[in-house]
């Protein structure tokens, strides 16, 4: 029987310990065992590196960390991601829908034969639903693009298509998906379920200024890569989201 691919999960922190150690206890509970954990830290100073070890302690040869100042979550990202030894790499910010989803997300890309894999996710404030993202599959040029928090990814395809882009602010995930996902190179495994239960107000949608914010970026990220019309995938996008919250 052929082993279990190696699945690197990354987390970026700076100061914020106490969310910290509930992210750590959500990878520490999925029951797929074949994992590396790798947290990038941007120099924090308030307990982090402490619970980081304490993790490390836990987890025997499976935590991989470094703690320096970064340039921004992108950077930490790349870091992460050039640190990754996994044949799979994906993020953990929130949590996990239940101590599966690793294993399941596995399962569908090698039975599938994909390069990735993507699934639902609940937007939450505390424990209320704000907001269910539930996309299928599509195309980036109708406005559909991947929850992000719920895209795992074979190495392959960041050693093909190069990292995030750290001159962006705000969208550098959106921009990464355009470029890997519009000319249908990149192959996904959609798993129609729940997978992440994602903390409401994130960089991007943390107000009305950060979400139009969120918007021209995406705008540039669409004529950066060629999209024809990017105008038309800019009101496919908001549209989408608009249905997002008919749907809750």
């Amino acid at each position: 029987m052929r082993d279990l691919p190696k699945v690197s999960i990354i987390t970026t922190t700076y100061n914020d310990a106490k969310n910290l150690q509930r992210i750590m206890e959500e990878v520490a509970g999925q029951d797929y065992k074949n994992l590396e954990y790798i947290i990038v830290d941007g120099g924090s100073t308030d307990g982090t590196i402490e619970l980081i070890q304490q993790m490390e302690e836990r987890l025997p040869k499976k935590v991989r960390w470094i703690s320096e100042p970064d340039s921004g979550i992108y950077d930490a990202l790349n870091k992460g991601i050039l640190l990754a030894t996994g044949d799979i790499i994906g993020c953990c910010f929130d949590r996990f829908a239940d101590r599966g989803v690793i294993r399941k997300m596995v399962e569908v890309m090698e039975r599938e034969k994909t390069d990735g894999v993507h699934g639902d996710l609940y937007y939450m404030d505390g424990e209320q639903i704000v907001r269910k993202w539930h996309q299928g599959q599509g195309s980036i040029r109708s406005g559909w693009m991947p929850g992000h928090p719920t895209l795992y990814l074979r190495k392959e395809v960041y050693q093909r298509y190069g990292l995030y882009k750290t001159d962006y602010r705000i969208a550098a995930d959106y921009e990464f998906m355009v470029r890997i996902l519009y000319r249908k190179e990149v192959r996904l495994s959609y798993l129609s379920e729940i997978l992440i239960y994602m903390s409401h107000g994130g960089t991007s949608t943390n107000s009305l200024g950060a979400y139009l914010e969120s918007l021209k970026e995406g705008h540039r990220a669409l004529k950066e890569n060629g999209v024809a019309f990017a105008w038309v995938t800019d009101v496919g996008r908001i549209l989408r989201v608009i249905l997002q919250f008919v749907r809750r």
